[in-house]
């Protein structure tokens, strides 16, 4: 998808609805589904967490920005996520925490972001986090700089492998609160990235889809 055709799509993104659930259920393991039926989720007081899901080109072509998480003693070490991270009482909203953890864990100055779209939460039980997604645009490729701590590589993604079905299979793997499970994935820049990242890029895949026609 070229820059000029995304930008005359974001007048209808804008005015659309979001995908919602039905979205996310397209890339939701099936375990974890069936384990959510039984969770109040409100009753765990779970903390809040925001990403950005930052659209920009290169090349003249729409690109998404993924993070490949370090190796630690965590829930979601080495995994393929969005920048984004946990609401700080300064955040005056969760949109403000989307647009400061994207600029501490990949560099982006956000006063160019422009905020198309508020997303569908996503719940993580692992670690106990409402997540809330926010699309932007930048009309530049940013000059991307990791945050060594948080961040082992910047992942570059053509919306083009987004939008592409052929990029969507399934996997078994062992995380750390489950052992060989079978869940959908998407395969982007031959990482497989699965969970909530999933979860939340089958909301925005959808979206564009939909915008398209």
């Amino acid at each position: 998808m070229t820059f000029d055709t995304f930008n005359k799509l974001v007048p209808k993104i804008q005015k659309m609805s979001v995908p919602g659930e039905v979205s996310h259920r397209l890339m939701t393991p099936g375990d974890r589904e069936r384990a959510l039926k039984s969770i109040h989720i409100e009753s765990k007081n779970p903390r809040n967490a925001a990403v950005m899901m930052l659209l920009y080109p290169k090349n003249n072509h729409m690109h998404l920005v993924l993070i490949l998480r370090p190796t630690y003693e965590g829930v979601h070490s080495g995994q393929i996520a969005l920048p984004g991270g946990k609401a700080e009482l300064g955040d005056k909203d969760y949109l403000a925490t989307a647009l400061r953890e994207t600029n501490e864990e990949v560099g982006v100055h956000t006063a160019g972001v422009r905020m198309l779209k508020k997303m569908t939460k996503v719940y993580i039980p692992p670690s106990n986090f409402w997540v809330h997604p926010y699309m932007g645009t930048i009309d530049h490729r940013p000059d991307f700089i990791a945050q060594e701590e948080e961040v082992e590589e910047i992942i570059e993604v053509p919306l083009t492998e987004l939008l592409d079905e052929k990029n969507v299979n399934s996997k078994k793997l062992t995380t750390s609160y489950a052992t060989n499970i079978e869940v959908p994935i998407f395969e982007l820049n031959s990482y497989d990235v699965w969970g909530a990242t999933a979860m939340m890029l089958s909301e925005l895949k959808m979206l564009l889809k939909r915008a398209i026609v």
